[in-house]
């Protein structure tokens, strides 16, 4: 993954406030944990749903551990038993879930060469189809392996939180889709880095 530019930093200074966050906040850490590999990024991200990360990566762990080289390769996924995939961890939705991803791959190609020529709102509409997978999560995939800079995750309950504190006289006492088109007029003006926005309002400690 690509280092946070100063571009996108001098652009993103010119709202007082996301200025005074890149200021208080450590440059966040860029880590690419699957080289890329959409695959295996989706299977992770159905594990980690609605648990810590402790658990979530003691569940993956155990899962991949079912397969030879630890890749769950997606015909080898399908022809686990339940009881096999359950002894991982995972629960029966959650296996449910998974094994959506592997025919999904079967069926489709989600390699980087085919979604790297999607837009971001192209890509979000072709993995939708797949159990599990919802608008956050092909965010998250976006931003995270697939590089896209100007991704603003506004479902992300973190994202909001911290806006809510940064811009107090703009959202005070808005709720719902109020609040939904103000936080989108807000980061508005920081396209087309809301990537980079957005990892500083998560590493951003709001005193």
């Amino acid at each position: 993954m690509t280092d946070i530019n100063s571009s996108a930093l001098t652009h993103l200074a010119q709202d007082p406030v996301m200025a005074r966050i890149i200021a208080e906040t450590p440059v966040p850490k860029l880590v690419n944990d699957y080289a890329d590999d959409v695959y295996l990024a989706l299977l992770e991200s159905i594990v980690s749903q609605q648990i810590s990360v402790k658990a979530a990566d003691a569940i993956f762990s155990r899962f991949r551990a079912l397969f030879p080289d630890k890749y769950p390769q997606a015909d080898a996924l399908l022809l686990k038993t339940t009881d096999e995939l359950r002894s991982a961890g995972l629960s029966f939705q959650k296996i449910k879930y998974l094994q959506s991803v592997a025919e999904f791959s079967l069926e489709k190609p989600i390699d980087r060469v085919h979604l790297d020529a999607l837009t971001d709102e192209e890509i979000v509409q072709y993995l939708l189809p797949i159990k599990g997978v919802g608008r956050w999560t092909v965010e998250m995939l976006l931003m995270f392996v697939l590089d896209r800079p100007d991704i603003f995750p506004i479902d992300d309950l973190v994202i909001r939180q911290r806006m809510l504190r940064a811009y107090p006289e703009q959202t005070n006492g808005l709720t719902g889709k109020a609040l939904y088109k103000v936080l989108l007029s807000i980061a508005e003006p920081w396209r087309p880095y809301r990537t980079t926005a957005s990892r500083y309002l998560w590493r951003w400690q709001a005193t």
